[in-house]
């Protein structure tokens, strides 16, 4: 599970980093084309996000049920 929180880690941050592309200096092909994009990438880091906690909660349960944050 520690490793698979990392690769899902990576994962998000390489889809945040998305945010920056330099597509998005570009010409749009249609209105709020680029807004559409960052919109989907947001949506998929907090997904992301949410796939590494529920990992993390796996951790919590197999061990002792405390979360990190209340140790």
């Amino acid at each position: 599970c520690s490793d698979l929180r990392k690769q899902i880690k990576n994962l998000e941050d390489k889809a945040r980093s998305l945010m920056t592309n330099e597509r998005f200096s570009g010409e749009q092909a249609f209105n709020n084309q680029h807004s559409e994009m960052k919109a989907n990438i947001m949506l998929t880091v907090r997904h992301l996000e949410d796939a590494r906690m529920r990992v993390g909660k796996i951790l919590q349960y197999s061990a002792d049920g405390i979360s990190i944050l209340d140790k």
